[in-house]
């Protein structure tokens, strides 16, 4: 039996999490400044190091506590060693670094990225998983399609030739004045409502996006153009607001336009330029992840598709990968909603399924890693 404490801080979460044999959760304990960085319109690294600094020790100590696991009764310790901000790296692998130094346990560095696919083994037997695997991430950061022969056997088979799925989301929501930070989950419910508004004939989709890159012989994507559209469309129809739109707006501003801002106050009288152009978005998106990872699943001819990542908390992404893999032999993984988002539950468990310990003085913090980097599974 293995009995793992995972400690993530890559971005602006402060996380510990004991998981025993990869995949049972014992306790897990999380803390986050997202409050502040709302009120900035995006994390400011200094920001989050510093909460990071003031978080990390009362959150292992807090996890350890809630599990009821002494240092002693430990395997392992497990770190995120990037990508990320450096600053927070650092926080959470110097943090691992002197317990497993204190502790006398062994030290085991995860790449952030391979850890993500890890939330889909949690609270499941891990047999159910059959490689090979074509696994989706995606995230703020990140579009990675890769094939997963076995544990740390990875082949790159395609990723964002420009910016991220994630980054799309969170700067498509700014544009249509949305959410001024995450903008995935506004994007999805303003989506949802023109959606429902559409089902009911109460409207007509006026136009639709290009689905950039759908057609590639290859399975790589783009995302820049898409955003570019975006804010034409918000351009064209609002020509007033011009690039103030991409800066956030407080609702209790009178300078506010409301049809770039969600409320959900407006009821049946919402503009519906933003939901409209949030929905089309959106569907552009999905139709290009979900093409590119079921036309790879067939070449490769898997046994499973995964998803990782935040973005793979969308329930229209989620939706779409299960009817298009329904008459397939290929099954679908998705992780728990929880552990789409950073956590270090799916720390630990990628440390338990790579048991590769690595000595404490050779463990850096690694900003620039990739989900090919060999530096985290050494």
């Amino acid at each position: 039996m293995s009995l793992i404490l995972g400690i993530e801080t890559s971005c602006d979460e402060t996380a510990a999490a004991v998981v025993r044999d990869g995949s049972e959760v014992v306790a897990s304990v999380l803390a986050t400044s997202s409050d502040i960085h709302l009120k900035t319109g995006g994390v400011i690294p200094e920001v989050a190091a510093r909460k990071q600094v003031e978080y990390i020790i009362p959150v292992v100590e807090g996890c350890l506590l809630k599990a009821g696991v002494e240092s002693a009764g430990l395997s392992a310790i497990a770190v995120t060693v990037g990508p990320g901000l450096i600053g927070s790296l650092i926080v959470g692998v110097e943090t691992a670094k002197a317990l497993s130094l204190a502790w006398g346990k062994p030290l085991i560095p995860v790449n952030h990225l391979v850890g993500h696919i890890y939330g889909n083994f949690i609270n499941k037997d891990p047999s159910e998983i059959k490689f090979p695997a074509v696994v989706l991430i995606v995230s703020g950061g990140h579009t990675d399609l890769v094939l997963m022969k076995g544990h740390g056997n990875f082949k790159y088979i395609g990723g964002t030739l420009d910016d991220a799925c994630g980054e799309a989301f969170d700067k498509s929501a700014r544009l249509l004045g949305l959410a001024p930070y995450m903008g995935g989950p506004a994007i999805a419910k303003a989506a949802l409502v023109w959606e429902e508004t559409l089902k009911k004939g109460e409207v007509k989709t006026s136009f639709t996006f290009k689905r950039p890159m759908i057609g590639s012989k290859d399975f790589n994507f783009s995302f820049s153009g898409i955003k570019t559209a975006v804010m034409a469309k918000v351009k064209n129809r609002h020509p007033a607001i011009g690039p103030a739109a991409s800066f956030w707006r407080q609702p209790e501003s009178k300078n506010v336009d409301s049809g770039f801002r969600w409320n959900d106050k407006q009821g049946a009288g919402f503009n519906s330029d933003a939901y409209e152009i949030a929905y089309e978005f959106q569907e552009a998106i999905t139709d290009v992840l979900v093409a590119k990872t079921v036309k790879a699943a067939k070449e490769y001819n898997v046994n499973s598709v995964m998803l990782a990542g935040g973005v793979s908390a969308n329930t229209n992404l989620r939706e779409k990968f299960k009817n298009a893999l329904l008459k397939t032999s290929h099954k679908l993984f998705v992780p728990p909603i929880e552990l789409c988002t950073d956590n270090a539950i799916y720390i630990a468990s990628c440390a338990h399924f790579n048991f590769k310990p690595v000595s404490y003085e050779k463990v850096i913090a690694d900003p620039s890693l990739t989900i090919m980097s060999s530096a985290a599974l050494q």
